[in-house]
């Protein structure tokens, strides 16, 4: 698949993870919310990477993709999530937690993370 296929691709999967997110915040799957913003923010990272470099890493941890983006014409971006860490710190422990701890996410939690994936999409516009 050509780059620019996968680019296409990985933003279309990003956009609907986090689509899916908000239906979940709606709907009180707030684990699913959580889980579904982490997902969304990490393909559209992804999708940055290897549209500005042609290649990405296969991790999971958004402060390595960030690390990674400043290398790249997206410093912004990458600045951004250096300066929310907290905020990405969330969204990487809904990676591991909604899927393998005894954690429930609150509504509050649920939103501070949809909110943040939110802001992160409106970089490639795609919220």
């Amino acid at each position: 698949m050509p780059h620019i296929d996968e680019v296409k691709l990985l933003r279309k999967r990003a956009k609907s993870f986090f689509v899916r997110a908000l239906e979940s915040l709606d709907s009180g799957e707030y684990d699913l919310a959580a889980f579904l913003s982490e997902q969304a923010v990490q393909l559209y990272l992804k999708s940055v990477l290897l549209e500005k470099i042609g290649d990405y890493p296969r991790v999971h941890s958004i402060l390595t993709l960030a690390s990674i983006l400043k290398k790249t014409s997206f410093k912004d971006l990458a600045e951004f999530l250096e300066e929310k860490k907290t905020e990405v710190r969330l969204l990487e422990d809904a990676y591991i937690a909604s899927r393998y701890l005894l954690r429930e996410y609150t509504k509050g939690e649920a939103e501070i993370i949809v909110n943040f994936a939110k802001e992160v999409l409106k970089h490639g516009e795609l919220c």
